[in-house]
């Protein structure tokens, strides 16, 4: 059954991928890193055609992650070319994600197995149900945010955490060793806030004497100093700036400066009472149910929860920041699934306990399934520019497209720049000006003789200049038709439209007519 499960979390998560190919501006560091990083190498003399040199101001990040993915991808991609699935580059921003949604995929399968072996195969089947119907985690996990990045090394922490027989009431020595280690890197060079996560573990290994304190400090400072070496050589030539650690700046920037609060403060409780029943759904309650009934896992979940009240102390909070205790919280709600199911078929409450449970589940994938449409319709950005390269895919003048801060925010991403340097090997044309300039009006882009096509929001009055020949649509709101629930009927006929997407136009791709 193992295998199966394996398998539906794999499928899951590569779904999300080919159904949102596209990518947003929160993204876009790492992946146009790793664009860089395989489509012009990683020598010196290439660095100055990396992105964030092209346009430089963005706060410094970690290069570490975009080049292991880029040198996972190019495994992919050969044989991806040998077998003629590649026509595009932009196939292989798709490919890139679906490594990393692999990769994920394999801590979250690791997770699985443990949770099968420690709780039961029943647990471990309700812990890939839950996982699988849930939105963000498996929707976000072939994304390239710095978190999907560092979601990897903290699922294979809390593998070692979980693994074991089911009478276990510590991990050994040696996995206590390498759970450290893994967090501590991961602190360190891809999410410093995996730190409050590494606190609690360290005083709960203390606590059940896991771990003597000499030895904790000392694989604590090696694990540090390791990792911080490793990304100040990494991203200081990257970066071209010496003694460059790119989290600790972040840190500094964020934390210190206090430069998060520009995007927004929340109460304490937000994460408590917002954000994680959103990422769990209905496994939110089921994991109180499951902290009550088993020592297990209050042990786990504890560690988990002093996490998020910690990261609750800052006052910027989205949903990303915690979302490596999703797991957790799902193999909690998944021990609550097996005890509800496990009642008794007899008697009325173990039926409606049982048929809860499924519900429950259900309502997950309806839940989910709304989100999934939603977003899938919410990348115009992509959506234009991908039009655009097929519309105008036979122009003998190569075209100067101007693209609007929007349409790059949602989806215009460098792998969309099939026409312009650096190409395919299977590509060989005409460069096309791809223009992302910020802050041009629409009159200064009528003056510029040299654009010839604008991507851009929808306006009021089209300059005479212009014609709009394309337009490109994206979600707007969720409308029910109440006409439907007045008629029995209808209701029986077609409820599948009692709910539909209200979609609006979003972005317009025009072209000179004079």
């Amino acid at each position: 059954m193992s295998i199966a499960l394996d398998a539906l979390i794999f499928i899951t998560a590569w779904a999300h991928v080919l159904l949102a190919p596209y990518t947003k501006v929160e993204e876009s560091f790492n992946l146009h890193a790793t664009h860089d990083v395989l489509m012009y190498g990683v020598g010196r003399d290439s660095l100055p055609k990396y992105d964030h040199f092209v346009f430089p101001g963005a706060v410094p990040r970690t290069f570490i992650g975009s080049v292991l993915l880029a040198w996972a991808s190019k495994i992919v991609i050969y044989i991806a070319e040998r077998l003629g699935f590649i026509s595009s580059k932009f196939d292989l921003q798709i490919i890139v994600r679906l490594v990393l949604a692999s990769l994920n995929s394999v801590g979250l399968c690791c997770i699985q197995r443990g949770v099968s072996r420690r709780f039961g195969r029943l647990t471990g089947l309700f812990f890939t149900l839950f996982t699988v119907s849930q939105f963000h985690l498996p929707f976000w996990m072939g994304r390239t945010l710095p978190n999907m990045l560092a979601l990897f090394p903290v699922n294979l922490a809390t593998y070692l955490v979980i693994d074991g027989p089911p009478a276990a009431i510590s991990p050994s020595r040696a996995r206590v060793t390498t759970i450290l280690a893994l967090l501590t890197f991961t602190a360190v060079v891809f999410r410093a806030e995996v730190l409050l996560l590494l606190g609690p573990l360290s005083l709960q290994f203390l606590y059940l004497r896991c771990i003597t304190f000499t030895r904790l400090v000392k694989i604590g400072v090696l694990s540090a100093l390791t990792s911080i070496t490793l990304t100040v050589l990494v991203d200081s030539y990257f970066w071209k700036m010496k003694y460059l650690w790119p989290e600790f700046f972040g840190i500094y920037f964020n934390v210190y400066q206090g430069k998060s609060a520009d995007w927004g403060i929340e109460p304490p409780v937000t994460y408590f009472t917002r954000y994680l029943p959103r990422l769990l759904l209905s496994a939110a309650q089921l994991a109180l149910l499951g902290f009550c009934i088993d020592h297990r896992i209050r042990s786990l979940l504890l560690p988990s929860i002093m996490f998020v009240a910690l990261i609750s102390g800052l006052g910027h909070k989205e949903w990303r920041f915690i979302i490596y205790v999703v797991p957790t919280f799902n193999v909690a709600a998944a021990r609550a699934a097996k005890w509800m199911v496990g009642r008794g078929k007899n008697r009325l409450s173990g039926r409606l306990l049982y048929v809860g449970t499924f519900g429950l589940i259900l309502m997950n994938l309806v839940i989910t399934f709304a989100h999934t449409s939603a977003s899938v319709a919410n990348y115009p950005g992509g959506e234009a520019l991908s039009l655009f390269n097929r519309r105008y895919q036979h122009l003998r003048v190569p075209p100067h497209v101007h693209i609007s801060n929007l349409a790059a925010q949602t989806g215009a991403s460098l792998f969309l720049q099939e026409h312009s340097p650096p190409y395919l090997s299977v590509v060989k044309d005409k460069p096309w000006t791809y223009n992302k300039t910020e802050n041009l009006t629409l009159q200064d882009l009528t003056l510029s003789r040299s654009i010839t096509h604008l991507i851009m929001e929808p306006t009021e009055a089209v300059p005479k200049q212009w014609k709009v020949v394309e337009e490109v649509q994206g979600f707007d709101r969720w409308r029910l038709d109440r006409s439907i629930l007045s008629e029995r009927k209808e209701l029986l006929i077609r409820p599948w439209d009692i709910v539909t997407m209200s979609k609006t136009t979003m972005l317009w791709i025009m072209e000179r007519n004079d």
